[in-house]
């Protein structure tokens, strides 16, 4: 196989790709059988990681547009409860293309609605991803505790336990490589399981080696019914059920106090910091210096495009430093370094993996590079990037393999996708 050099951007430098692998970043030498990607200027970097997203959620976005966390599910739930198997692989590819387009190529969607039980929507979703070309984590989500027994869902979209379990065994073994796709376990949150559900699925995750993943400490609203019904914290309620440990990761993490960033730390719990949707539902600032500072892994997610319309990723770079410094009123409380690097390395610590999210020989060949021919006055690079216009990347490659050449999906029509799912979505509000 030929070697992949990505040449000529203005930083930093070149990056040479072999078997999937990068064997060379900064000054690489030419060689007659390289096969050339054109930086042209550009700015170089690994491939973004998405902590969190639910893809499915393309399928409703913009609607209930001033509603809180709460109130945005039970307006949303009747409508999700209507999605089919290929509407949800039709949003999937929407989404997944448009993250490739916006630098990443690791994405996690945490899909957590199965229409009348039919679990093959998560076939659909890892089949979306491989026709897009970029990784999945691809969290089997669940919901088990209906409004009739003190939930937040209605009855008819939350699941049978047992069956919720057969089915996580299921996609664990017909998806689980833990190389292209990897298959995380993730009942959805503490106001729509049983904590039975939340300790079997602890155990089957730790039994196959799998991680856990799961909402928590969104909002004030998940505080209140956490200490009406358990007269405990989000944390300490999770805690109880085995489920603070360097295999999980939570979404959101926005209410923490002091003692309990310091319990994530020294559990070595991961945060995906959603801070587009975290400021579309009010829910507040996610804690994320401190976070950081205490030596927490925080990653970025999109989270679902139904609270997140652009459901791009490399917007989240900025937005997480414009919250971290608002939330703390500290203009030095996260740099743009600090944005780049929860984009990559604090994203692949999320999701359990060394491997990628690193423009270092010995990672994996996932490189995006961006037109920077706007961002030549900037001294710095990455201030560009993070602070700069809004952008798309110009070609992005995953283990070397080109997924966008030219500012162009290489393996999907876009605009063919996005008609399909746009009839789909308008069927549900007719």
């Amino acid at each position: 196989m030929s070697r992949v050099v990505v040449r000529g951007a203005r930083w930093p430098g070149d990056v040479a790709i072999e078997d999937g692998w990068i064997t060379a970043v900064g000054d690489v030498p030419a060689r007659e059988a390289d096969v050339v990607v054109d930086a042209d200027g550009g700015i170089v970097t690994a491939g973004f990681v998405n902590t969190h997203h639910h893809l499915y959620q393309w399928m409703t976005r913009g609607r209930a547009v001033s509603c809180n966390l709460f109130d945005w599910l039970t307006t949303l739930y009747p409508v999700w409860n209507r999605l089919d198997v290929e509407d949800v692989r039709a949003a999937a590819r929407v989404g997944l293309a448009e993250l490739a387009l916006s630098g990443c190529t690791t994405a996690a969607d945490h899909h957590y609605l199965v229409p009348r039980g039919d679990d093959t929507v998560f076939d659909a979703i890892a089949e979306a991803a491989l026709e897009v070309g970029i990784r999945l984590h691809l969290a089997r989500g669940s919901m088990d505790l209906g409004a009739a027994d003190g939930g937040l869902p209605p009855d008819d979209v939350v699941e049978d336990l047992d069956a919720i379990l057969a089915s996580t065994e299921r996609v664990a073994d017909r998806w689980h490589d833990g190389e292209r796709i990897s298959v995380t376990v993730a009942p959805c949150s503490p106001f729509s399981v049983t904590p039975e559900l939340m300790r079997e699925s602890a155990a089957f995750a730790r039994s196959r080696g799998l991680r856990l993943h799961t909402h928590l400490a969104e909002t004030r609203e998940e505080e209140a019914d956490c200490l009406e019904r358990f007269g405990k914290r989000p944390l300490a309620v999770i805690e109880d059920l085995g489920w603070v440990g360097d295999d999980v990761w939570f979404a959101h993490g926005v209410h923490f106090d002091d003692a309990e960033i310091a319990r994530l730390a020294a559990a070595g719990a991961g945060i995906a910091h959603c801070p587009s949707s975290n400021a579309r539902l009010a829910a507040g600032f996610c804690r994320t210096p401190e976070l950081l500072a205490a030596g927490v892994p925080v990653g970025l997610g999109v989270d679902g495009v139904a609270s997140n319309e652009q459901g791009t990723l490399v917007t989240e770079l900025r937005q997480a430093l414009f919250s971290a410094r608002q939330g703390a009123r500290r203009p030095d409380a996260l740099t743009p370094a600090d944005s780049l690097a929860m984009a990559t390395t604090g994203g692949a610590a999320c999701l359990g993996r060394d491997d990628i999210g690193r423009l270092e020989v010995g990672a994996r060949g996932d490189v995006v590079v961006w037109p920077a021919d706007d961002l030549t006055d900037i001294p710095d690079a990455v201030d560009g990037l993070v602070l700069g216009p809004d952008r798309r990347v110009r070609h992005a490659l995953v283990g070397g393999v080109p997924v966008v050449t030219d500012g162009h999906l290489v393996s999907l029509d876009l605009a063919a996708a996005r008609a399909d799912l746009g009839a789909r979505a308008r069927r549900l509000w007719a």
